[in-house]
């Protein structure tokens, strides 16, 4: 039997990606994920936040690396991966991370008054108070999901 090892995750990128390469050339591309959690405790309404460290690799990094930046809104579909090691002092340690397969953006918001000139520009009318950009879906290949046609897709069983 397979033992399971599948995470999901949503929150906004920490800071800006960063994007690096091993000593064999592979992309590897880090970032952290803020998660928000609100539950109530008596009569509040709490927050628990959460930090989650990313790692994402090969094209699907170089695509982070591009598409993401401090604040925007990231979902990550991959995998548990503990590293374990001893530091200089003899003590055990062990970090979790996540190991990212597939990676959405949630759509960016223009602040109003980029979203107005940029409007005027390309329609000449006046423009809502924010402009949506299209969401960006990437999957392993690194390629966006939306340039890629659905019939491109199969389903794979392990």
């Amino acid at each position: 039997m397979n033992n399971l090892n599948s995470v999901l995750l949503e929150g906004n990128m920490v800071r800006d990606p960063l994007l690096r390469s091993t000593q064999k050339g592979t992309s590897v591309c880090n970032f952290t994920i803020a998660s928000n959690r609100f539950y109530r405790q008596e009569s509040n309404l709490e927050r628990e936040t959460g930090f989650f460290d990313v790692e994402a690799w090969g094209r699907l990094a170089e695509a982070c690396s591009s598409q993401g930046h401090k604040g925007r809104g990231v979902r990550v579909v991959g995998r548990l991966k503990q590293d374990r090691w001893t530091g200089n002092d003899g003590k055990s340690h062990a970090k979790v991370a996540i190991v990212a397969e597939h990676v959405e953006y949630r759509a960016d918001f223009k602040k109003a008054d980029d979203a107005i000139s940029e409007a005027e520009t390309l329609a000449g009318d006046a423009a809502p108070e924010y402009a949506e950009t299209e969401g960006i879906q990437v999957g392993m290949s690194g390629i966006p999901m939306d340039t890629v046609e659905a019939e491109q897709f199969q389903a794979v069983t392990f």
